[in-house]
């Protein structure tokens, strides 16, 4: 994976700008807007592809490969609006620096993060990799995923050799043999199994929420202009998503072409999914999910202190979302 310092500069950096003519109509502002990777949680593609007009917006963008990086991105002032799961902006408020809210919950897929094992693991059972190599994505669902399906098996994160490592060297870990299992989400568990034959030991259903996080940046919560111009951001997103869900077999293609990895593999994850992806007001519900998952996060020692997740929710949006939900 690109180090962070290297990540962030060209990510920042650069930020490409959707539509040139919108600051006028949006008093002058311009909404700084994270996308997560590319394919399904590629906002910019998913606008363009269902044909979603973004007159009228000003919206500059920049990639980003994992929630934390953007938590980073917030911190540093560079980020007004992301996407990422419960668990970056956990860490985030366990830390000093308190730069965002979590402003509306994105739902989706339980079943796209898994464990896998090598093709010639004789693992069996999550019991069976005490002692092992284990990498995961820290601070996200791939950590947390790991120290629930340790605690389900009876086994502590000290029972086994945890490597905390980005997408793009885990990948290249696992193919190399240098792990005995990876906790993983998205597409690369598809072309693991197709290219090298790895077999999911476990899954994340049952343990996960489906629960990700819109978040804003409280500059541009306390500004009149980009505060509207969250409001229309997110009825885009929900828009979007609901254009997603009425057209599978047409965006499995984008995605595919996207991430440069044969259909079927889109195909089978979506054919897998627990849920398609919407936005969803802030609710009783989802603050109790995140601190059940803040809970285990301390328990297991890994962040420095208790946390109470409320404080890291603005619920402001909610009359709009589920007016246009």
């Amino acid at each position: 994976m690109f180090s962070r310092r290297t990540f962030m500069g060209s990510a920042v950096a650069g930020g490409l700008m959707l539509s040139g003519c919108g600051a006028a109509t949006s008093g002058g502002a311009r909404l700084r807007v994270a996308v997560t990777g590319k394919g399904e949680w590629n906002t910019r593609l998913l606008f363009k592809s269902a044909g979603i007009a973004t007159d009228g917006l000003a919206l500059d963008f920049s990639e980003f490969a994992s929630g934390n990086l953007i938590v980073e991105a917030l911190n540093g002032g560079s980020l007004d609006f992301g996407g990422m799961s419960e668990i970056p902006p956990i860490f985030a408020a366990a830390s000093t620096i308190q730069s965002f809210k979590q402003i509306a919950v994105l739902h989706g897929d339980v079943n796209n993060q898994v464990l896998l094992v090598p093709r010639e693991s004789k693992a069996r059972s999550i019991a069976d990799l005490r002692g092992k190599r284990v990498g995961y994505v820290r601070a996200t669902t791939s950590q947390y995923l790991l120290i629930r399906l340790l605690e389900k098996a009876g086994l502590g994160w000290d029972d086994v050799k945890p490597v905390a490592m980005g997408l793009t060297d885990g990948a290249a870990a696992f193919s190399q043999g240098a792990l005995d299992a990876w906790v993983i989400f998205g597409f690369p568990i598809q072309r693991a199994i197709a290219t090298e034959g790895a077999r999911i030991l476990a899954t994340a259903n049952g343990i996960l929420s489906g629960n990700y996080v819109a978040v804003a940046h409280v500059d541009a919560l306390a500004d009149p202009a980009k505060s509207r111009l969250l409001g229309e951001y997110l009825a885009l997103m929900q828009k979007g998503y609901a254009w997603a869900a009425a057209h599978q077999d047409e965006w499995a293609g984008i995605v595919a072409n996207d991430i440069r990895v044969p259909r079927e593999y889109v195909v089978d994850q979506f054919a897998r999914k627990s849920a398609d992806l919407e936005v969803r007001p802030v609710t009783p519900v989802a603050i109790t999910s995140q601190q059940e998952v803040a809970d285990v996060f301390t328990k297991a020692g890994l962040i420095p202190k208790p946390i109470d997740v409320r404080s890291l929710w603005d619920d402001r949006f909610n009359a709009a979302l589920l007016k246009k939900g």
